[in-house]
């Protein structure tokens, strides 16, 4: 389920489009679905819908190159018996329907309308649902397989998830029967703001995971009444329903109470980073990746980090990246949607976005790789170099203080210091090509469109204004003039002056002299 509005976080953008480590809080419900189920997962939209299938089709389309049908708490069908297993997400056709809650009538209303989605597309009821919020992103495949497993061998009509917290205000209250010797019967759900007193000091708390019956749900969902003070449908009163009418209900406790973390506030939001970024860096621990400093590596959920790469402190990956196995990437160093080879060092204090490094490059420190930029196998960019959509070929060295835009630089050609594609006019951006064993000097200005031919080499000071032929030794300087003995004229001249004298300057702040001839 993903309609709802999300008013305790006071933003304008939707509670479940808010990101926990680079994802889409409701990511993390369809992805845990999807993999429990071959059934299909019907997602509820509402508030924000159009902004939320945006993010589920790029989902799909990101996984098979499909995108979600119409038809988020997501609610995963699968037959009566089946026990759900894992499968690798990428393995198989995402199967996502889409159910539009129109009117955020609440959860049992939002159930309603996944009910519709999921009879359109398959036809019939399937044996179990499995009902998820958008907003519970901690959640684990481990812990609701474990719930699966209670419901079946408990063969019961409802089988909720619930943890024991400290502070269960804005949580609903699990409402048990007073019966000594076994565990107490659930009774009910009631919701914060339905709560009495009494009920109000209970400490354990609906997670908002169910497991139902889908023959008893169907029934159900049309007996909800909005008997409440919101005036909605609540999901909860399937309880009451199953309990009236003598049908089983079971519950069971997860033993991390984190898990059972909803999203409904900036501070709940922060509690989820923190717990998700931490089991990020165990997982990439665990699989073999050294981070020097764990509690400053900053890696989205989305990132992916090969064997024996180390990252130093205060290193960031952001989104989509890929980073290769035995890099060295240090301290200071963001990283955006781009991807890294084998072999790669990144110094210290870089950014890198949407570019490419291919095995053995080198980077830094203080480099800025922009959008397009594409290093070859051992290929190197210094300190203070800028790139943006410009490739580097192999071997190629931009070791400092140079810009590069909009360029396609061959294998093995050295870029002096200094060196800067003049690549925009004020109206269009022009591409600069440099062939393959160039050597440019420094405080070189190439003024593009302009090609420079293989094996050419450009004289340091110089700009190029024109195609260079290969082989071809390019220079534009002024004569040099030398005026031996002026440097100590002139300083004489300022040693002599009266106390007090005023120097004239020129208009470029020069001293001149007023004597006559001078």
């Amino acid at each position: 389920m993903a309609a709802g509005l999300g008013k305790r976080m006071r933003s304008k953008l939707g509670k479940v489009l808010h990101p926990v480590a680079g994802r889409p809080m409701v990511l993390y419900a369809v992805e845990l679905a999807e993999r429990l189920t071959d059934e299909g997962v019907a997602v509820v939209i509402g508030h924000q819908g159009d902004r939320v299938k945006v993010v589920l089709d790029g989902y799909a389309a990101g996984r098979t190159g499909s995108t979600t049908s119409h038809g988020s708490r997501p609610v995963a069908g699968r037959e009566k018996g089946m026990t759900a297993h894992v499968k690798n997400p990428a393995s198989k056709p995402s199967s996502i329907l889409i159910a539009e809650q129109k009117q955020q009538l609440g959860t049992g209303h939002a159930v309603m309308q996944a009910r519709s989605a999921i009879l359109r597309a398959r036809g019939r009821a399937a044996g179990t649902y499995l009902i998820l919020n958008g907003d519970t992103p901690l959640l684990t495949e481990a812990t609701v397989r474990r719930l699966l497993k209670v419901h079946e061998e408990e063969k019961a009509a409802v089988t909720i998830l619930t943890a024991i917290v400290e502070d269960p205000s804005g949580y609903g209250r699990i409402i048990r029967a007073h019966m000594e010797g076994e565990p107490r019967q659930v009774l009910k759900i009631v919701e914060d703001r339905d709560a009495t007193v009494p009920e109000s000091a209970v400490r354990e708390i609906n997670v908002g995971t169910y497991v139902v019956d889908g023959a008893f749900l169907f029934q159900a969902l049309d007996q909800l009444q909005p008997k409440n003070v919101q005036q909605e449908y609540y999901l909860t009163d399937v309880v009451k329903l199953a309990v009236d009418r003598g049908l089983g209900v079971s519950a069971m406790i997860v033993t991390d109470a984190d898990e059972g973390l909803g999203v409904n506030s900036r501070q709940q939001l922060a509690m989820a980073e923190r717990v998700i970024r931490e089991r990020i860096r165990a997982r990439w621990m665990d699989a073999g990746v050294t981070l020097h400093d764990p509690a400053t590596a900053w890696i989205d959920a989305d990132a992916h980090i090969g064997q024996d790469t180390v990252l130093y402190p205060h290193v960031t990956l952001d989104g989509d990246t890929s980073i290769g196995e035995d890099c060295v990437i240090r301290s200071h160093t963001r990283i955006t949607n781009s991807t890294v080879g084998d072999g790669v060092i990144i110094q210290d204090s870089c950014v890198i976005t949407d570019s490419r490094l291919e095995d053995r490059a080198s980077v830094g420190p203080f480099a800025h790789l922009r959008p397009g930029s594409v290093l070859g196998r051992n290929a190197k960019v210094g300190n203070f170099v800028e790139m943006k959509k410009t490739e580097l070929g192999e071997g190629a060295k931009a070791s400092h203080l140079s810009y590069l835009g909009d360029a396609r630089i061959g294998r093995d050609v050295n870029i002096g210091a200094g060196t800067i594609t003049c690549n925009y006019d004020g109206y269009r951006k022009f591409e600069t090509i440099i062939e393959d064993e160039v050597f440019i000097g420094s405080d070189t200005q190439l003024v593009a469109p302009v090609k420079v031919g293989r094996g050419s080499v450009i004289a340091a000071g110089t700009t190029i204004t024109q195609d260079v032929p290969p082989n071809s030794l390019a220079i534009s300087r002024t004569v040099q003039a030398n005026r031996v003995g002026w440097a100590s004229k002139r300083r004489a001249w300022l040693a002599g002056g009266e106390p007090g004298e005023r120097r004239p300057t020129s208009g470029k702040g020069q001293v001149v002299s007023q004597r006559k001839g001078n």
